[in-house]
């Protein structure tokens, strides 16, 4: 069948995601969507056809960006089905969020820099009425560019977006519309349910032209045309002779940090579960004696993070954790000492934490614990320790060594 063809029958099939945030959702996704990650996929994926015809891409980034569902599960099953030459796009898609991750954890003053930025563009917001009342219609929906408003409530309303609609949103916002980069990547994270702080900042960050230096991404009437199936022809005009935005502050590249593989955790530790790795206990030798959950949906923003983000966080943390407790943001140290003493034990184990809201929280309950005695492991995943090497420059290094990577974790190609 023709691609047209193909779109115009997808485009008749209403197929609108279960964003429940449970693994056991997150499972059945996945096998619903196994046999169309090959070519269907790797065919019709940069087509939005709204938010009721997701038949064309899998819509799992909500679980596996919390690890509901891992990384290696999903390739697992992919593989099973078509093999690495039929799937390779879908492959390629589930290596770029781990390719982010890896970079930002090479680079991670970029994280602290956007929220520097981020802060100074928030006080101008006080300050300057014309650019309150421009973000106010932008975040409202209410700019008179039919798609971007659209969008607009759609990411507030299903706290989703497919991909190619976020890169479209994120050049108008910046290019047509002019406001500041740091305001559009916060007005996604606080509202999306996969926001994620490397996917998300350096996305924004490659859109403006700062991630590839001096190439911004543009959104052009035809291209939006073409990829909504025609739902959206923008009469408003969209600007295409952009300059990049200017980032004067160099990044330089750090080793990565060290970290236990999985099979290295010693026994009688407490586990604490966080929002980057909730079923971490899924890849470790040994059971521990007791868990508790942490969650770090305060530190996205300084503004209050949307409902539907909020509810699939906290929701997914209780069906990781179970019965056990859960501590908030800013009494990491104390409930963590607290459970220490209850169970006897001076280790904790848990999943390491990628550069944004966990590392920091950990980070700042690292000298109490320190004081206290308790040793904190974080493990991190083969599938990680072997990919991220790969993420220094762009993605064609990444991607090159994909095949390398899969046969080191055991799969055979």
């Amino acid at each position: 069948m023709k691609t047209k063809d193909l779109i115009a029958d997808l485009a008749m099939q209403t197929e609108r995601p279960d964003f429940t945030p449970t693994r056991a959702a997150g499972l059945a996704r996945l096998a619903a969507f196994a046999d169309r990650s090959g070519d269907l996929y790797g065919r019709c994926r940069n087509y939005d056809l709204g938010p009721a015809h997701r038949a064309n891409v899998s819509a799992l980034s909500p679980w596996i960006r919390h690890r509901l569902i891992a990384e290696r599960e999903v390739l697992d099953i992919t593989l099973r089905t078509h093999g690495f030459e039929k799937a390779e796009s879908f492959v390629h898609e589930v290596f770029w969020r781990t390719y982010f991750k890896g970079w930002l954890e090479h680079h991670p003053t970029v994280w602290p820099a956007y929220q520097a930025g981020l802060r100074r563009q928030l006080k101008s917001v006080g300050k300057d009425r014309r650019l309150a009342a421009q973000y106010a219609q932008a975040c409202a929906g209410e700019t008179g560019i039919t798609c971007f408003d659209t969008w607009a409530e759609e990411l507030v309303t299903a706290g989703y977006l497919h991909n190619h609609a976020r890169m479209w949103f994120a050049s108008i916002w910046i290019f047509t519309l002019k406001l500041p980069w740091e305001l559009g990547a916060d007005f996604f994270l606080r509202h999306l349910m996969d926001g994620d702080p490397a996917s998300n900042t350096l996305a924004w960050r490659w859109v403006a032209g700062i991630q590839t230096k001096g190439r911004p991404y543009i959104a052009r009437v035809s291209n939006i045309s073409k990829f909504t199936h025609g739902r959206f022809c923008p009469t408003h005009q969209l600007l295409t002779n952009v300059e990049a935005i200017e980032d004067p502050a160099e990044h330089l590249r750090k080793p990565l940090p060290a970290a236990v593989g999985v099979g290295d955790v010693p026994r009688d530790f407490l586990l604490l579960v966080t929002e980057d790795d909730m079923q971490i206990a899924h890849a470790l030798p040994h059971a521990p004696i007791a868990t508790i959950g942490a969650l770090t949906t305060e530190g996205r923003s300084p503004l209050a993070l949307g409902e539907v983000a909020h509810h699939f966080a906290t929701k997914a943390m209780r069906d990781a954790c179970g019965d056990n407790p859960i501590i908030g943001h800013k009494r990491w140290a104390e409930a963590i000492i607290e459970a220490c003493a209850a169970h006897n034990t001076k280790t904790v184990v848990t999943g390491y934490a990628t550069v944004g809201p966990v590392a920091t929280a950990l980070n700042n309950a690292q000298g109490d614990l320190d004081v206290a005695g308790i040793r904190l492991i974080p493990v991190r995943r083969d599938f990680d320790t072997l990919a991220w090497p790969h993420a220094t420059k762009g993605f064609f290094a990444m991607k090159k060594a994909v095949p390398k990577v899969l046969a080191s974790l055991g799969f055979s190609l």
